[in-house]
């Protein structure tokens, strides 16, 4: 339990320094914008073609790693239309909804796996997100659209210009050609790399907004409970069914127990979600991962 506190509270103090910060106003808004922009764009993109180049994609682990993912997100997928359907949810609190129950904080996720598990750790992490984010990106604009009239360009012009995903097919085009990064850029995107997740998890805390919290409780705990403690739970008992090896089981549950991503807020408002309550279930979700996600890796098995 030492270990696991010890590799978190300096990620969970970098998030509540950038809360800080951006309270005590040392920075106006204009700098936040800009450091979430590029950081986005930039500086985190940098990081996944680094970690893609060097990612283990021959490893005999990757199609169980890809099948617990895709099956995982259907299971959980399929009980949000059934809650749908039983609610009569409206697309604006259904696609709220289920970023909240899907999407994932990437920074903060790269920042526990780096924590935990060092450089291995973060090149399968690499590919998890190569195989989540174009899938919860697709799912999240569906969500949003549900009962709408939406051409296939509507859904997939927000993947396709997905800076993280366009970095994905940089870095596994990289690692599967084996052309690699040569004359010295691996060092210049891993020096890019390593100041992303530090100033995302900034950016994190300066997003938070707990003035939402008080809005809709029961559903901004239900939603989180569902995220933080079931749905890692639901992961785990099919990483064990499918016997995957414990440190991609551990990666992939990880990756099912963060919070969702802070940039939902901004989809949900570009597409007439309730923002309101997104931005509740971000703050939310957030601050209780600090308790969550010490009891998700004391519980994952070595």
């Amino acid at each position: 339990m030492q270990g696991v506190l010890l590799a978190l509270w300096p990620i969970f103090a970098l998030i509540v320094s950038g809360f800080v910060l951006q309270k005590l106003r040392l920075f106006g808004a204009e700098f936040w914008v800009g450091a979430e922009k590029l950081n986005y764009f930039f500086l985190f993109p940098a990081l996944l073609i680094s970690s893609l180049t060097l990612a283990p994609f021959f490893s005999p682990d990757l199609p169980q790693m890809a099948l617990l993912i895709v099956l995982s997100i259907a299971v959980a997928w399929a009980v949000l239309q059934l809650l749908r359907k039983r609610y009569s949810w409206p697309a604006t609190r259904f696609g709220v909804l289920a970023q909240g129950a899907l999407r994932f904080n990437t920074y903060l996720g790269l920042a526990v796996v780096a924590a935990m598990f060092g450089k291995d750790g973060l090149a399968l992490a690499a590919i998890i997100l190569a195989i989540k984010v174009p899938i919860l990106n697709l799912l999240s604009v569906w969500a949003l659209a549900a009962g709408k009239e939406v051409r296939i360009q509507q859904l997939l012009l927000p993947v396709l210009k997905n800076p993280l995903i366009l970095a994905c097919v940089v870095g596994i085009a990289l690692n599967l050609s084996e052309v690699g990064l040569p004359l010295g850029s691996d060092r210049f995107l891993s020096m890019l790399g390593a100041a992303s997740l530090p100033l995302g998890l900034l950016c994190v805390g300066a997003a938070l907004q707990p003035a939402y919290l008080l809005g809709e409780r029961h559903a901004l705990l239900l939603n989180s409970a569902g995220k933080l403690l079931l749905l890692p739970c639901l992961v785990g008992l099919l990483a064990w069914l499918l016997q995957l090896p414990a440190l991609a089981g551990a990666l992939v549950v990880i990756f099912f127990a963060l919070p969702t991503a802070p940039s939902a807020y901004i989809l949900a408002r570009q597409m007439g979600g309730d923002s309101q309550l997104m931005a509740g279930i971000i703050t939310m979700q957030t601050l209780l991962a600090a308790l969550s996600l010490p009891l998700v890796l004391m519980l994952l098995p070595s």
